[in-house]
């Protein structure tokens, strides 16, 4: 079965980076063709290995593919999660992430967006996420104020808190955090969760210790969620960093302040 319903064009403001905006269009395009055209099950076969050394469903092949034509076309690299570096003789690079939640968006869940961030000399300098089942948009320039703004909960009893799901090696931190929590939300959409923690939606994301995260599934949030006074962590510290190599890996943490962040992670690491 397919999915019938429409994706929209994003709602994007007029001076996002020509090359980003692009992208971003040429992605829902190409979702809202490619769940058109093959079922759900054809969507989530597996039909190749990604330069990050996981498998690469259908759904993200052709999304990316199309963000790979509109990146070349508007003269910008590009470092996405199944094709590595593309080159295209810029001084900046998109980090995209073409389908966040490609599960989800395999089989029709409203919940997966496009991700994607500028950088120049290593530094993100604007993000863009759109939620792919909406048309709905965020977007930040960094050191820039933005509409979003975190709820400011410094407290991890009563947040509201979206989890990673439990992988092995993490139920006992997953637990240790739900039993803190007021409210838990399990997305399976990382960039979509940490942008609902910048504007306010939700207090809170976090990855208990799986490792999960390659630097497209946290790139955006390093620029919107501290832009609306929020915090991106790695749960052990570790800096993030936009090199080439893809087999990195973080547990992220996004969160409404400073001091929520060090809670959670206090939790996940040893219980608090």
């Amino acid at each position: 079965m397919r999915i019938t319903w429409p994706v929209p064009e994003p709602e994007m403001p007029a001076d996002v980076h020509p090359a980003l905006a692009a992208t971003a269009r040429a992605a829902s395009q190409a979702y809202g063709e490619a769940r058109l055209a093959h079922t759900r099950l054809e969507l989530r076969e597996e039909v190749a290995d990604g330069a990050d050394g996981t498998p690469t469903m259908r759904v993200d092949a052709i999304v990316e593919g199309a963000i790979a034509d509109a990146a070349m076309r508007n003269g910008a690299n590009l470092l996405s999660e199944e094709a590595g570096f593309i080159d295209n003789g810029s001084a900046e690079t998109l980090v995209i992430d073409p389908v966040d939640g490609s599960a989800n968006a395999a089989f029709g869940v409203p919940l997966s967006c496009f991700a994607g961030v500028v950088v120049r000399d290593g530094v993100p300098t604007e993000a863009l996420t759109v939620w792919f089942d909406t048309g709905r948009s965020w977007w930040a320039r960094a050191g820039e104020p933005t509409p979003y703004r975190t709820t400011g909960r410094t407290t991890l009893d009563g947040a509201s808190v979206c989890l990673m799901r439990p992988k092995r090696g993490t139920e006992e931190a997953w637990h240790r955090i739900a039993n803190r929590a007021d409210r838990i939300r399990i997305l399976c959409t990382t960039c979509l969760e940490t942008v609902l923690v910048a504007e306010g939606s939700v207090d809170a994301f976090i990855d208990p210790g799986s490792d999960t995260h390659r630097i497209m599934d946290l790139a955006a949030a390093l620029v919107t969620v501290p832009a609306a006074g929020g915090v991106l962590l790695d749960l052990r510290g570790r800096p993030f960093t936009f090199d080439h190599d893809l087999t990195k890996r973080w547990s992220g943490v996004a969160a409404a302040t400073p001091q929520l962040a060090e809670a959670l992670i206090q939790v996940a690491l040893d219980g608090g």
